[in-house]
């Protein structure tokens, strides 16, 4: 499985209690952002359910992080960035 890269999964993280909180405050017509963050956490942490998904995400960035690629990769990284 490909890993999402951290700020990624933590901005998703963080979009996902932002909608919460304003879910639980009352505020209306969040279904739909809702539904959309839930899936995309899903699918970036290969879940079905969010509870799956919350899990998985902070086990994803409890890990250490992993070694740096190879020069090669890293250059073909910045060609794509650019």
């Amino acid at each position: 499985m490909l890993t999402p890269d951290p700020r990624y999964l933590r901005s998703l993280l963080a979009r996902y209690a932002d909608l919460r909180i304003a879910q639980s405050r009352g505020e209306q017509g969040l279904e739909q952002p809702l539904d959309d963050i839930t899936y995309t956490l899903c699918v970036a942490t290969g879940t079905t359910r969010i509870e799956d998904a919350l899990a998985t995400a902070d086990t994803l960035l409890a890990a250490p992080a992993a070694t740096t690629a190879p020069p090669a990769l890293e250059a073909d990284r910045a060609e794509l960035a650019a």
